[in-house]
């Protein structure tokens, strides 16, 4: 089972999360999403696993999320998916997938639940 976590090695929730995985032995893949935001099709993807809706995935303490107005009821969910991948500092962090589970690591034990 190939196990990912979406990283920023900046923040102390993720570093906990990934040090974490691998006290139970488990080496994931790191994509530090900042640099390597995930594709539309990945969001979606994450998004379904979680059962989220975008919003509910996004820092909407972010300047890219007032900016944008992120928080109008109009938009759309690729609009939002859009505007994640446009602005990845606006997805929640960190998230933890396997191939049919993903979690995200606030509080870092909630990993615990998928692998």
């Amino acid at each position: 089972m190939t196990t990912t976590i979406y990283h920023n090695p900046r923040c102390s929730k993720s570093r906990q999360t990934l040090q974490l995985l691998k006290d139970h032995e488990i080496e994931p893949v790191v994509i530090e999403y900042l640099q390597s935001p995930p594709s539309a099709a990945e969001l979606e993807q994450i998004l379904t696993l979680l059962d989220m809706e975008p919003r509910d995935l996004m820092r909407k303490k972010e300047a890219p999320y007032k900016e944008h107005n992120l928080s109008d009821s109009a938009l759309t969910r690729s609009e939002l998916i859009a505007a994640m991948i446009e602005n990845p500092i606006l997805i929640e962090r960190p998230i933890v997938t396997t191939r049919n589970k993903a979690a995200v690591g606030r509080p870092p034990e909630n990993v615990l639940e998928i692998i």
